[in-house]
């Protein structure tokens, strides 16, 4: 419960600055450059909170994984979407190859901790 609730924390974050910036709860409702700010402001309290548990020593958990899953598939809805309205998608396109290289590197690091654990 308690690795939870550091995860949550930077989404929470992340959901009242778009609620005091712009008076909603549905980022996918948002235009293109305000969606980024707000997935940027996501991915940046993510990554952070997951450094400062490695720096802590903490082990690697699922649920950090789960988080990152989560993150990138609402950006590939976002992404979805602009495609359909034709919409300018070029920066989102790269901030998801650069979540997927990283989820790439962090996956086979967890799958390495978690088996040294049993």
């Amino acid at each position: 419960m308690k690795k939870t609730t550091f995860y949550v924390v930077p989404m929470v974050f992340s959901f009242l600055w778009l609620f005091k910036k712009h008076n909603t709860f549905d980022p996918i409702s948002l235009k293109g450059p305000y969606f980024l700010q707000f997935y940027l402001i996501l991915l940046t309290g993510i990554y952070a909170s997951i450094l400062v548990s490695k720096f802590f020593n903490k082990d690697c958990a699922n649920v950090e994984f789960y988080f990152l899953i989560s993150i990138l598939f609402l950006g590939i809805l976002k992404f979805i979407r602009g495609i359909y309205l034709g919409k300018p998608v070029g920066y989102l396109v790269m901030i998801l190859i650069v979540e997927i290289v990283v989820l790439m590197f962090f996956k086979p690091y967890c799958i390495k901790n978690n088996k040294n654990d049993l």
